[in-house]
């Protein structure tokens, strides 16, 4: 039997880019949750974002525990779980829909209609309800899965980010083998997504982006060309690449507000815009020219359908990995000072974890 301490350390939300670690009471698991012991969380851009501007469905400063890319081990059960064990390592994936709206019952539960709200059960760990900044959480059971052996705790982390671009590619009706895709903006989920497309079939993958040393690694785990706009034109280069034809495919994942308009340019005629990537303002582009070239344009948010169980099966096989992305790891005591290094960027950091 695992003993379970009543307090913990956690990281809380006090007010506008305030997070502070401080003790807080351990979580119990509802009927149908389990309590991690969480090994490693990670944080990306969103967590930046949040700190200063709270997204829909956030809780109240002074209680708020943020974090979405954590893995640990199952050390408590609800009283109805008996579909994972005490000890159980474990990836997950961030939402659990309410279950009852028209979207969840139909698998789409990312876009659940009644997000945040926890009353009708809604759960979303590190926007709508605690996360992973802690030394315990709770998760539904549904949102959980057992972590291969030859899996670290690093793979585990990425693996979520895998997931969102296996849930986008399903959203964009997948690719064909031997397509040519493109990803712009290769931080970690751009990078992972250049590693699934390959994985799944595409023969070319380009990677755009401002920074050599991710293109470097971009190239490195299994992109065919890297193309760096700070120095070349984005355009010019892929058609160039395509031999003039353009892209079958191209997959946005940097944020910036330009590069949209861009990936229209760089698709063949009746090829695909897949967005990724959130933006902090409205977006302009040329809606005209994709639809003379029959342009289709896809959303995409989070990682529904259990698309993050898939990206575990490809990771397992070795056809995609993220250990490689984490540089940079710190005490959970020591958050502020990971954060300020996102934000900075003095480092290069590329994924920076927290380890409780």
């Amino acid at each position: 039997m695992v003993e379970i301490p009543d307090v913990m350390r956690a990281a809380v939300l006090f007010g506008p880019d305030d997070l502070r670690v401080v003790d807080k009471p351990v979580p119990r698991p509802a009927h149908n949750e389990v309590l991690v012991r969480v090994a490693m969380c990670g944080a990306c851009g969103t967590d930046v974002a949040i700190q200063s501007s709270p997204f829909p469905g956030q809780p109240p400063y002074g209680s708020f525990t943020p974090g979405h890319e954590w893995t640990g081990t199952v050390v408590g059960r609800g009283e109805c779980v008996d579909e994972i064990d005490i000890g159980q390592r474990v990836a997950i994936h961030v939402h659990h829909g309410c279950g009852r709206c028209r979207n969840c019952l139909n698998g789409a539960y990312t876009a659940c209609e009644n997000y945040g709200e926890s009353d009708k059960g809604h759960r979303a760990t590190g926007f709508t309800c605690d996360g992973g900044f802690a030394e315990y959480v709770v998760h539904n059971v549904s949102c959980v899965y057992p972590l291969p052996d030859n899996l670290s705790w690093e793979e585990s982390v990425l693996v979520s980010t895998a997931g969102t671009s296996v849930h986008g590619l399903d959203r964009a009706g997948g690719l064909i083998a031997g397509d040519t895709v493109v990803v712009i903006g290769p931080g970690p989920i751009g990078i992972m997504t250049a590693q699934t497309v390959r994985a799944l079939g595409a023969t070319s993958v380009i990677v755009v982006g401002t920074r050599q040393e991710r293109l470097d690694l971009a190239a490195a785990l299994g992109a065919t060309d890297v193309v760096n706009s700070s120095t070349d034109d984005p355009v010019e280069e892929v058609r160039r690449l395509t031999g003039g034809r353009g892209a079958d495919m191209v997959i946005e994942s940097s944020g910036d507000p330009a590069t949209p308009n861009q990936g229209l340019q760089m698709l063949r005629r009746g090829g695909k815009l897949l967005i990724l990537a959130f933006y902090k303002d409205p977006v302009s582009f040329n809606l005209g020219f994709a639809n003379r070239e029959e342009i289709s344009i896809i959303t995409s948010r989070g990682e529904g359908r259990q698309a993050v169980g898939r990206a575990l099966n490809l990771a397992a096989a070795g056809l995609i990995t993220g250990e490689r992305l984490v540089t940079h790891r710190f005490p959970l005591e020591e958050i502020q000072a990971g954060f300020d290094m996102l934000r900075s960027r003095q480092g290069k950091p590329m994924k920076v974890v927290f380890i409780p």
